[in-house]
């Protein structure tokens, strides 16, 4: 139903900045938001950021200040701004839509972000 291609992960050092994006295509008429989240080795699949259709966004209280999403609706695709970068923010990155009214989820592949000390 809807395809996600993520792109923008790598390696920075602390401090640095990274931008992550998300296309997304098929039934995108669906779409209710699409957003961010990120896995750690042995740890969960946690919220980064989400924005809906009307521009309301919601940030995990670890990123509020240094991380930003936005979204280019002409182009369906979402964007996440990383600035001020901390080795724990490194993990798995995954693009996430919610779907329909009952908010179904499709992932992207996820992208790995390396922050070194």
């Amino acid at each position: 139903q809807v395809q996600l291609v993520e792109s923008g992960g790598g390696l920075v050092q602390s401090g640095g900045s990274l931008r992550l994006s998300c296309a997304a295509s098929g039934s995108i008429f669906g779409i209710m938001a699409m957003g961010w989240y990120r896995q750690a080795p042995g740890a969960q699949r946690d919220l980064v950021a989400l924005i809906t259709t009307t521009g309301s966004t919601n940030y995990a209280d670890s990123v509020k200040g240094r991380f930003t999403i936005s979204r280019d609706n002409a182009k369906n695709t979402v964007y996440l701004q990383m600035n001020s970068l901390k080795p724990e923010d490194t993990a798995v990155y995954y693009c996430n839509v919610k779907v329909g009214t009952l908010l179904r989820n499709y992932w992207g592949q996820g992208t790995q972000v390396t922050v070194s000390s």
